[in-house]
């Protein structure tokens, strides 16, 4: 991947995609509205096969709740897909309630490429550089991400989930 996706194929629309996993299904639904940027990368990236057999690499357990996937080295220190956009829709407040779907980034504002985040647990990240992309939500498959946060990281709080999860296959489909 290089060329970042046309924004204006997601813009206003909903998906639902389906992310198939060593550990069960995660459905979740991506919101073109609050986040057209992030979802268009979401939906051209799924449907290049960029996350089959990759592992999420980063579970948290302590001060925030998130299980972080989308780097194919399964390092979260991958080179990105080729391109980069900055943050959308992101709560002024910085609350991220349990099923959110955020795109992670490096410091810079402007680093968001292909990983994301399922929160799950009720989560406070911090505003000050601009505070992380909310492009959608789960609607299924929350218990299995929460199984897999109670059998904790190593290191403990902050690390590689024990209960390794995989991405096997993500596929998007416009919502009905």
């Amino acid at each position: 991947m290089s060329t970042a996706p046309d924004v204006e194929a997601a813009r206003g629309k909903t998906f639902v995609a389906t992310i198939t996993t060593n550990c069960g299904v995660i459905t979740v639904e991506l919101d073109g509205t609050k986040a057209p940027g992030a979802v268009a990368s979401f939906v051209m990236l799924a449907r290049a096969n960029y996350w089959n057999d990759t592992t999420c690499h980063r579970l948290t357990t302590q001060g925030i709740f998130v299980l972080q996937c989308g780097d194919p080295t399964g390092t979260g220190g991958g080179p990105g897909p080729g391109y980069h956009f900055g943050v959308e829709n992101a709560p002024a407040d910085g609350n991220y309630p349990a099923g959110t779907l955020a795109m992670a980034r490096a410091s810079d504002p402007n680093s968001n490429g292909d990983q994301f985040f399922i929160v799950h647990g009720d989560t406070k990240l911090p505003v000050e550089t601009g505070g992380y992309t909310i492009f959608g939500k789960v609607t299924a498959g929350l218990d299995l991400v929460k199984k897999i946060a109670a059998a904790g990281s190593y290191p403990e709080g902050d690390g590689a989930p024990l209960g390794a999860i995989s991405i096997l296959s993500v596929s998007v489909q416009p919502k009905a």
